[in-house]
């Protein structure tokens, strides 16, 4: 059993200030100050993350787009959509459009329609062509 006048406290490092072995200080347990950093990627997402208030130079200057994956730059939406991507993140869907045409999409979509009508998946009269 830990005394309960023992100075280790359960405290999460870089998250608040005034932590020190004694917590008599009126600031103890006062946040930190953060700042919101925009970063655009070349498609003109945003993404904001939150940081500690560090110094420009500590803060990145490039960080993944959370919607499409791509670098995303401080610079700005105009300066990032100038870019452009060339060989960057690609979803499944796009790759897919790469190796098949729309013929094909619709020739594997009544395959796979007809063998779930085989095992009694679905009803016969759903998604008939009229």
């Amino acid at each position: 059993m830990i005394h309960p006048a023992s100075g280790f406290r359960g405290t999460r490092a870089g998250v608040t200030e005034g932590t020190g072995v004694s917590f008599e200080t009126e600031d103890q347990g006062k946040a930190l100050p953060r700042i919101r950093v925009s970063y655009w990627c070349a498609k003109g997402h945003e993404t904001s993350p939150v940081f500690l208030k560090l110094p420009e130079d500590q803060i990145p200057l490039i960080w993944d787009c959370r919607r499409c994956g791509a670098p995303a730059s401080r610079e700005g939406e105009g300066a990032a959509a100038a870019e452009g991507l060339d060989d960057g993140y690609k979803t499944h869907l796009e790759y897919v459009k790469e190796r098949r045409s729309g013929q094909d999409a619709e020739d594997v979509l009544a395959g796979a329609l007809e063998k779930l009508r085989a095992r009694g998946v679905l009803p016969d009269e759903l998604l008939r062509d009229p």
